[in-house]
């Protein structure tokens, strides 16, 4: 199958039906847009951009797939240029050009190309927006380049929702597990050091890091109640793994908390 085809199939099926929902894949476009655009997730993503970049006009925002943060970002005001090699009408670049008739912008143009691809000026833009789509890269180190190199000097490359792994084993426990890599083979995920490995041979700086426990940018669509009782869960049970380690050492206040820093670098932090 082909990302279309897909989401076209998971659309009739039952057991697709809260994915479809909270992925933002519905037919409705524009019902997609208007939940996303009051989503916890986009509130949050616009407090960031206008942290780090608080004077930013346009943005380029790249595998925005069928439109929901391009549509967003323009509806805010900003010049967006959205990129996505997908052309279909269902969820790549058509989907958008659909959205941007709906919604009568004029603030927003749609280019169908790969990331390693896109033959932009040098710094360009203000902030290049990814969400969840560097994860698909052809070829990492290209993907990471490009975006840096249309960015201009002091702007922000906000990457957000990125398949993270350990290791390679990891890895194809991911691809295994991801509900849809099985129809149409396109997932994959880097290690955290992978990413930023690339972001150093393109010039970048890492400013901040959000893994996946620091923000409900990347736990959405958990809320914030569903992670804290997560959270209070976990708690508990890295207590009783750090027990069956070093039995009643684990109530050494110190010994605990070394335990819980290497959890935290791990998959993020517990508050």
């Amino acid at each position: 199958m082909t990302w279309e085809e897909t989401i076209q199939y998971i659309r009739t099926k039952a057991e697709y039906k809260e994915l479809v929902e909270k992925a933002y894949f519905e037919d409705d476009l524009s019902l997609n847009v208007e939940r996303f655009k009051v989503s916890e997730e986009f509130i949050e993503t616009l407090n960031i951009v206008r942290q780090y970049a608080s004077e930013a006009k346009n943005i380029l925002d790249i595998g925005c797939g069928n439109g929901i943060s391009s549509i967003a970002f323009a509806l805010q005001g900003y010049q967006v240029t959205a990129v996505e090699p997908d052309p279909s009408s269902t969820i790549g670049a058509g989907a958008i050009r659909k959205l941007k008739e709906n919604y009568h912008l004029d603030n927003i143009e749609i280019f169908e190309a790969y990331a390693e691809d896109i033959h932009f000026a040098d710094e360009s833009f203000d902030v290049v927006y990814v969400r969840q789509a560097m994860h698909h890269a052809n070829d990492l180190d290209k993907f990471i380049a490009e975006a840096g190199r249309v960015l201009k000097k002091g702007g922000l490359l906000f990457t957000v929702r990125d398949h993270v792994i350990f290791d390679e084993k990891d890895k194809a426990w991911f691809l295994e597990m991801h509900p849809l890599h099985k129809f149409y083979g396109g997932e994959n995920a880097f290690t955290t050091e992978e990413y930023k490995n690339a972001m150093h041979k393109a010039g970048l700086k890492v400013e901040r890091e959000i893994k996946y426990y620091d923000s409900v940018i990347n736990f959405f669509p958990a809320t914030k109640e569903g992670i804290e009782n997560y959270e209070q869960n976990q708690r508990k049970t890295r207590k009783e793994a750090l027990a069956k380690k070093v039995g009643t050492l684990t109530n050494v206040f110190f010994i605990e908390k070394l335990y819980n820093f290497y959890l935290d670098q791990k998959v993020g932090k517990i508050q």
